[in-house]
């Protein structure tokens, strides 16, 4: 009897065994299937539309054996999702992380003529699967869409955080000390032949827009991060390899289209602004009369667009709050409106040349937008004609 109860022990032991070893034995088959994957950072350069100006990233894995590429990019977005202008100037930008076959990814910067490339990561297998595991985690239903954020957590940074958190050992970056624009700065270089772009932008961003960056944080750029990989190293535990195996271009640069803009430039429209203020002003010297449609149409101008400029300090946009432009273009002269219509005595004009030398002294401390400066001698300009005013 003993003798059988040992033997049913032995064969309990040996099934307990096989189970536990089926798990450990599927893991280490995925693990080798991971030799015939590859994870790829692709980089998209700018097209013409505006949400393109700053290029593209995203993380791309290949199956090799299936012939499958699968493509997942956190830059998916609804123009026609409810409130969509309101909740974007209050910056509730929420994003999705979606997911698409290579050859469908490719096809739209194909049609602008963007350059399509591709870094192919050094990573282990566990390294491979990590990625995956936290793109398949990313992309499920409760967890795709996330708070957009321009300059922090964009289409860069997230494929960035994800291979950086997934890699066993530490990556060492080529750091760039001798490099350290702007937020603004970097925003120009990419915005130089949008001059309207380049206008809203200046006019909305504050003064953190003008602080120096660091490496990491130029990697908001797709074409910073993709600079930072190709010169990155990673150590594990004191064996360095390229973070990069190889540089493929899948898409070669075609020719850019553009779409028509408003043919005058913000700095042709300001001074037109300025000529015509020029002319009223010499026009009320010659009379003696003060037009107050003038008066009244740039106090609805600054205010209109002052409104907005209010807005965005409280928005969840990066770095609108301490917008000092707001002391130009802020909702206060709409309420002297009537009074200026009535040609009744005021005191906006003399409140106007007060916040009007605040702003000038402040272009110490911020970039303007182009032509801000032409505003506010405009605005100067009515100061003068009422400076008798009591």
């Amino acid at each position: 009897m003993k003798r059988f109860e040992n033997i049913f022990r032995t064969i309990c032991g040996l099934c307990f065994a096989l189970l536990a070893a089926i798990p450990t034995n599927a893991a280490a088959q995925e693990l080798k299937g991971m030799d015939n994957v590859e994870i790829g950072l692709i980089t998209c350069t700018p097209h013409d539309e505006v949400y393109s100006l700053y290029g593209h990233a995203a993380l791309c894995v290949h199956y090799k054996n299936e012939g499958y590429h699968e493509v997942f990019t956190y830059g998916i977005f609804n123009f026609k999702a409810p409130n969509f202008v309101w909740r974007f100037i209050m910056g509730h930008t929420d994003y999705e992380l979606g997911k698409t076959e290579l050859q469908f990814f490719v096809r739209e910067y194909q049609k602008w003529g963007s350059q399509v490339s591709e870094q192919i990561l050094n990573l282990t297998p566990q390294e491979k699967q990590a990625v995956i595991q936290a793109l398949e985690t990313n992309a499920l239903p409760q967890n795709k869409v996330y708070r957009y954020n321009f300059f922090y957590d964009n289409c860069a940074t997230r494929p960035r955080d994800i291979v950086e958190r997934a890699i066993s050992g530490t990556i060492v970056y080529d750091e760039r000390a001798d490099y350290q624009p702007s937020y603004r700065e970097m925003i120009h270089e990419y915005t130089r032949n949008n001059p309207w772009s380049a206008f809203g932008n200046d006019l909305l961003l504050g003064m953190k827009a003008d602080t120096k960056t660091t490496r990491r944080e130029q990697e908001f750029l797709p074409r910073n991060l993709q600079y930072d990989f190709d010169h990155a190293v990673v150590d594990r535990n004191g064996v360095k390899t390229p973070l990069v195996a190889q540089r493929l271009v899948i898409v070669p640069a075609g020719v850019q289209m553009t779409e028509r803009s408003f043919p005058l430039s913000p700095l042709t429209c300001i001074v037109i602004l300025l000529a015509a203020a020029l002319m009223v002003f010499i026009l009320e010297q010659k009379t003696g009369k003060t037009v107050v449609i003038w008066d009244a149409f740039l106090m609805l101008v600054t205010g209109l667009a002052g409104i907005i400029i209010v807005l965005m300090f409280f928005s969840e946009h990066p770095a609108t709050s301490s917008n000092l432009q707001v002391l130009i273009l802020n909702p206060l002269p709409l309420f002297f409106i009537p009074q200026v219509m009535r040609r009744r005595k005021t005191k906006w004009f003399k409140i106007s040349l007060i916040l009007t030398l605040l702003f000038l002294a402040g272009s110490l401390l911020q970039d303007y937008a182009e032509g801000m400066e032409i505003v506010a001698l405009c605005l100067l300009t009515r100061y003068w004609r009422h400076r008798n005013d009591k």
